[in-house]
């Protein structure tokens, strides 16, 4: 499974962006979804995550009360509202996908690692 996260550009401090996550193929298949980021020069960081069944989600502390994670399974898109955004969340994001055989429908990860697929990034960045 191919992944597909969109949405990213030039936002100023304060503003707002949507990123979705979806695989590149229709597939019926359910996923359990992570969000990561790194800028240059920093760690990967977990931004957030959500079941495939939606009903649990996680968030990263830079992330918390500013981020939301939601998901359109007739759609099989995962998306990542980012409000407040400061110039500290310049990064590239990406979103890794777990599939829901493998998990019960309430897992999650803040792990990279335990993620199955890993999509390409896309860039958002935050001028001040």
């Amino acid at each position: 499974v191919q992944l597909q996260a969109s949405g990213g550009g030039l936002v100023q401090a304060g503003g707002s962006v949507r990123l979705s996550c979806a695989p590149s193929v229709h597939t019926s298949s359910k996923f359990a979804i992570g969000w990561f980021r790194q800028a240059p020069g920093k760690e990967r960081e977990f931004v957030a995550a959500i079941s495939w069944s939606g009903d649990v989600k996680h968030y990263g502390d830079s992330a918390k009360g500013r981020f939301t994670i939601s998901r359109d399974n007739a759609k099989n898109t995962v998306y990542l509202q980012m409000n407040s955004l400061k110039p500290e969340d310049t990064a590239e994001y990406w979103c890794t996908a777990e599939p829901g055989t493998e998990r019960d429908a309430n897992w999650y990860s803040p792990s990279v690692s335990e993620y199955d697929y890993r999509g390409q990034g896309t860039q958002v960045t935050v001028s001040s």
